[in-house]
């Protein structure tokens, strides 16, 4: 089976952000994204081009068109967040993002009203409808699909660092789970979900799809959920492994390292090398590692069982793209890393209200709400590591004068 590929202009960037909508009486997540889209559509058009269903009517996913830079990817998620919020205030409601939510529970859920989703259900049952989890997806351009399975393989090493960063998931249903991120864990309950095969090249992976589609497991690359996989119809390789991202900061930074170290991989197959293919059972734990123990993690760097402190891997890898990020024009957003490690990522600030509030949950919420609205502020008596640091603020979204 030969599957086209379509090129891309090489590290040309395009972000999905799967948001929340949360009823703000009651903080539970709420249905509304039918009616919000409805509102927001162009006149004439079946569907608005930056927003759209997903699988529960509580959420709406915002996307960007083909972007070259990260500050493009942001200013273009920002228009469409602003239009969401203002059509969801008008009901009532308001957007956010974190892996879960921290208290609704599944079973209350409606299925967005797609033939899709549908099908989805009725293959997956029970899988399927306990799907209430978010995420972000990145995807970067390459210029050839010869490149992409070594890509793919190559960035399985780092599958630890980009979960550990946007790990935001440590409650389910009213519970904390004990991990950082249980929306991973959750999300791999699914056939096609997970870490990725580690396949010798694009003939293999021509060989899977179309045993997966004769099979009817699957119709397309569409509903092969790994979390690295290449996306031919973009020609891209997209990196899915990442918990929801509650303020666009976060957003910036997975980005920029994400469209940095993709890029330096693709320079590096140019200049003839050989790029890593990790042992899958390292893969496998280190991925367990960054899900259960997020930021404190120690990931294994060799085959000798040698570890090194999950922070240290990240501050390292980020260094090492600085020059690439430079060239990239995404320096700034790279540089925010060491902020973001400071203040703790999503899962610890979430815990931390929490254990404020004496686990009022509905607190949770709120912190993420505002976090939507104000970016990575550090409030007094919420930081991690307890080192002052300054503001670095998203738009206001609900103060915005956009028309919609």
């Amino acid at each position: 089976m030969e599957i086209p590929f379509r090129q891309s202009d090489r590290a040309s960037l395009g972000v999905e952000w799967e948001l929340q909508l949360i009823d703000l009486d009651t903080r539970e997540l709420t249905s509304g994204a039918v009616e919000i889209l409805r509102e927001i559509c162009p006149e004439g058009a079946d569907e608005h081009p930056r927003a759209k269903h997903e699988l529960f009517q509580s959420t709406i996913e915002v996307i960007t068109g083909v972007c070259e830079s990260v500050a493009e990817a942001r200013d273009d998620l920002d228009q469409t967040v602003r239009t969401v919020t203002q059509a969801a205030a008008r009901r009532g409601l308001a957007p956010m993002c974190a892996g879960t939510h921290p208290f609704t529970d599944w079973n209350t859920q409606e299925i967005s009203p797609k033939e899709r989703y549908r099908q989805l259900v009725d293959q997956l049952q029970w899988l399927a409808r306990r799907l209430q989890i978010f995420g972000v997806h990145i995807h970067v351009g390459i210029r050839s699909p010869h490149k992409a399975i070594p890509i793919v393989n190559a960035l399985t090493s780092y599958i630890p660092h980009f979960l550990a960063l946007s790990a935001s998931s440590p409650f389910w249903v009213g519970h904390d789970t004990g991990l950082a991120s249980s929306r991973s864990k959750v999300f791999e309950t699914l056939p096609t979900a997970g870490l990725p095969y580690q396949l010798s090249g694009w003939n293999q992976f021509e060989d899977y799809m179309a045993t997966m589609i004769s099979a009817q497991t699957v119709e397309s690359v569409r509903e092969v959920w790994w979390d690295v996989r290449p996306h031919p119809d973009f020609g891209t390789v997209e990196l899915r492994v990442c918990d929801g991202l509650p303020t666009l900061d976060e957003v910036g930074i997975i980005a920029a390292l994400t469209q940095s170290l993709v890029h330096k991989l693709d320079h590096e197959l140019d200049r003839g090398y050989t790029l890593p293919n990790p042992p899958s059972w390292v893969v496998r734990e280190n991925k367990w590692r960054a899900a259960r123990y997020g930021l404190e993690a120690e990931i294994i760097v060799d085959e000798h069982g040698g570890t090194v402190p999950i922070r240290q891997a990240i501050l390292d890898l980020a260094d090492d793209l600085t020059p690439t990020a430079r060239r990239l024009g995404c320096a700034d957003e790279l540089a925010m890393v060491e902020h973001l490690l400071r203040i703790g990522a999503s899962y610890q600030r979430q815990r931390a209200i929490a254990e404020t509030s004496g686990g009022d949950l509905t607190k949770v919420v709120d912190g993420l709400l505002d976090e939507m609205r104000t970016g990575l502020l550090v409030p007094p008596g919420q930081r991690i590591s307890g080192v002052p640091l300054p503001r670095v603020a998203t738009s206001d979204y609900l103060e915005s004068d956009a028309v919609v």
